[in-house]
């Protein structure tokens, strides 16, 4: 039994309206934001000009359905890869370096795009096809099918994870490895495996980092590391005793989600000036303006939108579509968790924004495409929901 192509229950209102509620925090923040900060630009008129672009990207990928994903997968991963790639070879004319980075391509009249923005979805699709095809051709699964899927699943990864970091974007290096991990984690590869490799790679971070905090002369003379490298994690244990250079953005982060207190201090009132504020700090506009109350109802909305997503993963029973939306969930969630903890000094500071808040075209392309898969999921699926068969 089929439902009727053009019924409205196909479309996620559910989504729909996560999203607009998210658009009116995002519009309140940025307004406010921009009234005290350092620029002179009208950044709320362009959030919602992106807005509309991500609303046709959202309805231009909903025509495409599990079969034509997988079919254009090598190619948007590809594209993405030319795209990463080119940054490197490009002039100053077309991707400057702006803030220490080589990751944003300028287009006269359009301003600035960051291809790694798209780049995280389009990875979510290409993991998600290897994945699926692998179980396909491999029924019985062995440590020796087990391990080949984890080499591909890294070896695609690898990829534009390098490129990246050749930016240098350590930030969004960090989504894509979170991405990758949140996709290993629901392959089905054998935990023979997982245990010992991650065993291992938390076993080193924590080597590095332990050097880091007591040892750096070590790295510098086996690695070459210079010790002002490690500046943010310094200024992230001990904020205040950098708060003059690394640490600035963090104390007045720390002082403007603070002075908010319960309810804040009202829409407009703003006391702090914080350097980003439209951008990476958002949420400390959000905190010192409407309190733990204001904050909470934000981190609430992202907490109904990950449930939504994980919802759908559960009730799809395509796995390629599950496999997209638990690499939407792992790329939002790392989002969230990292902007919100690095500006009240939970997390070091990687320039990660929040998720459909924050001011910026290319991260809210990149989420409201991958926001158009989720929407292709449900407007495909609902077509056989009555059905057995997929």
């Amino acid at each position: 039994m089929t439902s009727n192509r053009n019924t409205p229950s196909r479309l996620d209102f559910s989504l729909v309206l996560i999203l607009m509620l998210l658009f009116i925090v995002s519009c309140v923040s940025i307004y406010s934001a921009q009234t005290t900060g350092q620029y002179l630009e009208n950044f709320l008129l362009k959030q919602i000009v992106w807005y509309v672009v991500g609303t046709c990207i959202i309805a231009a990928v909903i025509t495409l359905d599990s079969d034509q994903l997988q079919k254009i997968s090598w190619y948007t991963y590809g594209l993405g890869l030319a795209l990463l790639g080119f940054l490197i070879v490009a002039p100053a004319s077309i991707a400057p370096v702006i803030n220490g980075a080589k990751a944003w391509y300028v287009l006269p009249g359009l301003g600035s795009i960051q291809p790694a923005e798209l780049v995280k979805v389009f990875l979510i699709v290409m993991l998600a096809k290897i994945i699926e095809h692998h179980h396909q051709k491999n029924i019985v699964k062995t440590i020796s099918t087990d391990l080949w899927l984890l080499i591909k699943i890294i070896g695609i990864t690898a990829a534009p994870l390098l490129l990246v970091m050749m930016q240098p974007d350590l930030g969004t290096a960090l989504v894509l490895i979170a991405i990758m991990l949140g996709l290993i984690f629901i392959s089905g590869i054998t935990w023979k495996l997982l245990l010992p490799i991650f065993g291992t790679g938390v076993t080193l971070v924590g080597t590095i980092f332990y050097f880091v905090l007591w040892h750096p002369e070590i790295l510098e003379k086996y690695l070459g590391v210079k010790e002002y490298q490690f500046g943010r994690i310094y200024s992230w244990i001990d904020p205040y005793n950098y708060q003059s250079s690394t640490g600035f953005q963090l104390t007045r982060s720390l002082l403007a989600i603070g002075s908010g207190e319960t309810t804040g201090k009202g829409y407009g009132t703003r006391e702090v000036y914080l350097p980003e504020s439209h951008t990476d700090f958002i949420f400390s506009i959000i905190g010192e303006e409407f309190g733990f109350i204001g904050a909470s109802v934000v981190i609430s909305l992202f907490f109904l939108l990950i449930y939504h997503l994980t919802k759908i993963g559960m009730e799809t029973k395509n796995k390629f579509y599950t496999y997209i939306c638990v690499g939407v969930i792992s790329m939002i969630t790392f989002h969230v968790f990292q902007n919100i903890g690095m500006t009240i000094g939970v997390l070091p500071i990687t320039g990660i924004p929040l998720p459909f808040i924050s001011y910026g075209g290319s991260s809210l392309m990149g989420n409201m495409l991958a926001m158009g898969l989720i929407f292709s999921i449900r407007y495909h699926y609902k077509k056989y929901m009555f059905s057995n068969t997929d």
